[in-house]
């Protein structure tokens, strides 16, 4: 699910860090956040900053990640994209930030 903050107040870092988001950096140095549900590793959300521009706009993309890749050397997994769980993280963190 794609969507977007206006006028953020600062750098992306921070806020998705005050709304419980963790720094993820793959092993190719593409960078993304993920806040994990229970414990485990899985499941998590994951989400992305497709673009940003500070002081303007922030747009941003957030999936479910519901388990590890099936295969050595895939990024597929099986995930959701959009659905009420979601849109529910989507609103609690823009009440958050």
């Amino acid at each position: 699910m794609n969507f977007t903050i206006e006028n953020p107040s600062t750098h992306s870092r921070n806020l998705l860090r005050r709304a419980g988001y963790a720094l993820h950096a793959t092993r190719e140095g593409k960078v993304s956040y993920v806040k994990r549900i229970h414990g485990d590793e899985y499941p998590r959300f994951h989400l992305y900053v497709n673009k940003e521009e500070p002081g303007t706009l922030m747009e941003l993309s957030l999936h479910l990640d519901e388990k590890r890749p099936s295969y050595q050397g895939s990024t597929a997994h099986s995930g959701e994209y959009d659905g009420p769980l979601i849109e529910q993280e989507r609103d609690r963190i823009l009440n958050t930030i």
